[in-house]
């Protein structure tokens, strides 16, 4: 993967890490550009003009983060749509009934991560959900979403493997808040999983 991508990779690093977020956070702290955005091994940019897009919106909206729409694709052919997780703009209070952006689209000044952290390595599975949980609703960092498909994303991801980590990641999300000196409870968390639940009965109508 590396070898065919080598024109745009200006970097490569391997050695052991503690896990994915310790791993992401070796990445945010080695960046040097204005903008951090995350690519996972399995996802991919939905269109070519993802990073203009994006470009574009922190320059005119003048904002701290941006977020758009992803698409859960098959493992195998990514042009196989299983879930349409369309998302909205933000408005504080919203995390509270159970509304997230999709992390692999949210793109966040590095100078957040600088003065709000990074990723929390105590959580294995729901460090993500944490991380935009402390940025938008503790700390109120601004964010504009994007009424667009950015990233494709192939299912099997680790929260989904299995019951366990199913369970794991439930935890975790209600500890998220706790750690935060939030105001989110059991029903908060209950929210969160219902609303996956029309993603996958959402029809996508645009290119895939």
């Amino acid at each position: 993967m590396i070898k065919r991508h080598a024109d745009g990779v200006s970097r490569v690093i391997s050695e052991p890490d503690r896990g994915v977020y310790d791993a992401l956070n070796k990445g945010i702290r080695l960046s040097s550009g204005d903008i951090v955005g995350i690519l996972n091994g399995d996802d991919v940019y939905a269109h070519d003009r993802v990073l203009k897009t994006v470009v574009d919106v922190f320059e005119k909206q003048n904002v701290d983060s941006r977020f758009g729409d992803l698409l859960y694709v098959d493992k195998q052919n990514i042009n196989k749509v299983v879930r349409y997780w369309k998302s909205s703009h933000y408005k504080p209070g919203k995390f509270k009934y159970g509304w997230m952006p999709p992390h692999p689209t949210f793109f966040v000044k590095r100078q957040i991560y600088e003065r709000f952290g990074q990723f929390n390595t105590n959580s294995r599975i729901a460090a993500d959900y944490e991380l935009m949980l402390r940025f938008l609703e503790k700390y109120r960092m601004s964010t504009y979403y994007i009424p667009d498909v950015l990233i494709k994303m192939r299912v099997g991801g680790i929260s989904n493997r299995s019951l366990r980590n199913l369970f794991t990641k439930t935890s975790e999300d209600y500890k998220a808040w706790r750690i935060n000196d939030l105001d989110g409870g059991p029903y908060t968390i209950l929210l969160k999983n219902l609303s996956k639940i029309p993603q996958f009965f959402r029809k996508y109508q645009g290119k895939v």
